[in-house]
Formats: C-alpha cells, structure tokens, sequence
C-alpha cells in the first residue's frame, strides 16, 4: 500500500504544479510538456502516454469536452474556459490517478455550475465508501444530487479499480440504485471520477478515437480520485495538501 500512496504522491505534486500555468494563452502543449517533464524529475513515469496507443503524457480536456482530450499546440486556453487535467504517474510499478477541472479566468455562471456540481459529486461518492457498502451506493448518492441539480451524468466512461494495472475492475458507474452491485471490502483500490454535463449525458468519440465530447456541445466537468476502502471509510490517497488557485475558488457551495 506505501508504493500506491507514494504513486498518487507523485501524481498529486505533478497535478498541483498544473495549477500555476493555468490561464489564458496557455496551449495545452505546454501543460503536457510540463506533465511529462515534471513526472520524469519525480522518477516516475506518466502513464497515459502510449497507453493503447495515447500519444501524450496527460488528458486535458476543454469545455464540451468529457474525456481524454489529446494536449495539440493549437489548443489554446481561452478566457471563460474550464479544462480538466487529468494526470496518472507509474511508480515503482504502481498508478497514481487524479483530475482536477480549473476555471481560466472569471467562469460563466454555467461552468462555475458545472464545475462546482461535479467537485461535490465527488465528494458524495467518497462519503459513501466504507467495508460492506455497495458500489451502487457510490453512483445513486451521485446521480441523486447531480440530477436534482439540472445536471447530468455521463454513464459511458466509469471509475475503475486501479493499482499494478491502470484500469482494472471493479467498475464503478457513476449512476446506480443503493444496495446494488458489489460489496466493498477493505483494500479494495478504485478511483471515483464523476463526469458531469450542463445537458445530456450522452457524449461522441471524434476521429481521433480518444476525444469524449457531449453529444450537444454543452459543458462538462470532472474530478477524479484515487482510494482504498478502509474499515470505517476510506482513504483518499490523491488528497491535496492545500487548495489550487485556478480551482478551488468556490469553497462549500455545495455544503
């Protein structure tokens, strides 16, 4: 277990280091650049890169897009735009995985909505986990409080168990009912990545067969953890030391 906390460490220093290059002009090349760079001076690996054939070194992933959005030198953030930043590090054999969405600028009431409903999202799935709950009661807490927000839940990409091997079972859907699914066990490692959008949650993959977009070009958002399943809770090992600037600038507006 020391080697996956010291694996979501690296990730966690690496995510938080993002913060400081988010802001208008920025391409989301130069969030890669230093993604790879800052991981390989912290003798880690990143792990998205030549995954299945993923030719970067981190996800980032603007406005309508949900998902595994490929870093180009012609993306260039703009202000008003929310992006997720997605950054996974291999050390000593183990995957550190954790996304955080930032504000560039001064965000519309939609995207601070978005953002802030998938933030707390996250947060109602973590209280959830503890030895003998379900997975379905991550994903109806949830769906629960995204729907009852005007938000939805995209349902084609899940958090995953997550360790040796980047994406392993068990799956875990971000919508469900309680008391279904899977009885969690203390040990078990998984992430929770709630993707929330101001529209539908349906999303298409463009032609580059890794860009996850919303099907009707409205906003999306996500925040990502990695954990293991405790007695009494859980765990966050992907836990940030301090607040992000370019993040974490609406505290409990959920709470």
């Amino acid at each position: 277990m020391n080697a996956l906390r010291e694996a979501c460490k690296v990730a966690v220093q690496t995510l938080t280091g993002v913060d400081a290059l988010i802001r208008p002009g920025v391409s989301t090349e130069e969030i890669n650049r230093f993604v790879h760079e800052d991981t390989l001076r912290r003798g880690a690996r990143p792990a998205p890169l030549n995954y299945h054939g993923f030719p970067k070194s981190v996800c980032t992933s603007i406005n309508e897009v949900v998902c595994h959005g490929i870093p180009k030198a012609e993306d260039v953030l703009q202000p008003g735009d929310i992006i997720n930043v997605d950054v996974t590090s291999i050390l000593g054999g183990f995957h550190g995985d954790t996304s955080v969405t930032f504000y560039v600028g001064d965000p519309s009431p939609e995207a601070k909505h978005v953002t802030e409903v998938s933030r707390h999202s996250l947060q109602l799935g973590i209280a959830q986990v503890r030895e003998g709950a379900r997975l379905g009661d991550i994903g109806a807490a949830i769906q629960e409080f995204a729907e009852a927000q005007a938000c939805s839940v995209v349902r084609a990409f899940v958090g995953h168990g997550i360790g040796r091997v980047f994406h392993e079972p068990p799956q875990v859907s971000h919508v469900g009912r309680a008391g279904s699914g899977m009885r969690l066990k203390a040990g078990m490692c998984f992430t929770i990545e709630p993707m929330i959008n101001i529209g539908t949650h349906e999303v298409e993959v463009l032609d580059d067969d890794w860009t996850a977009v919303t099907l009707d070009g409205e906003l999306s958002a996500q925040f990502e953890h990695t954990l293991v399943v405790t007695k009494k809770g859980c765990e966050v090992l992907t836990r940030r030391p301090g607040p992000l600037s370019r993040s974490d600038r609406f505290p409990g507006m959920f709470a």
